[in-house]
């Protein structure tokens, strides 16, 4: 069952995660910022002289800009990839007991307040049944 998300946030045990759920968020916010700072870079630039604000309008606010949003971006990528490999991990966890016989872990990710279950131990066959020779009874 998941969690809502103040649930979540105030989840102790780390059992549900909620960065997942705000990426898109902080990606918005990220933009906005850009974007404010390269408006008083702009501005700032102008009220040193004209030529310094056309070059900043033109040439180094757009490719600040760019770098900016490219790092933020590869950033959160890189974020939301180590999640989803948390979340994976845990679905192939999850997979593998079942294939094995053994209970299903009670986190979906894996991480957080995880109950352990010693592994399995194979049972040794069963010894051959002992022959008697061809005509002795025992």
């Amino acid at each position: 069952m998941q969690k809502g998300f103040f649930g979540s946030l105030f989840d102790i045990s780390f059992s549900s995660l909620i960065t997942t759920r705000i990426i898109k968020v902080l990606y918005v916010l990220a933009l906005i910022v850009i974007g404010l700072l390269s408006l008083f870079f702009i501005i700032g630039a102008f009220t040193n002289s004209a030529g310094a604000g056309i070059i900043t309008l033109l040439i180094l606010a757009p490719l600040g800009a760019l770098v900016y949003t490219v790092y933020t971006r590869v950033i959160l990528e890189f974020i939301i990839v180590v999640f989803r490999i948390a979340e994976y991990n845990g679905e192939l966890v999850a997979l593998k007991r079942q294939q094995m016989g053994l209970p299903a872990q009670a986190t979906s990710l894996g991480i957080g307040g995880s109950t352990t279950t010693p592994p399995a131990t194979p049972t040794p066959p069963a010894p051959p049944p002992e022959s008697t020779p061809p005509g002795e009874l025992g």
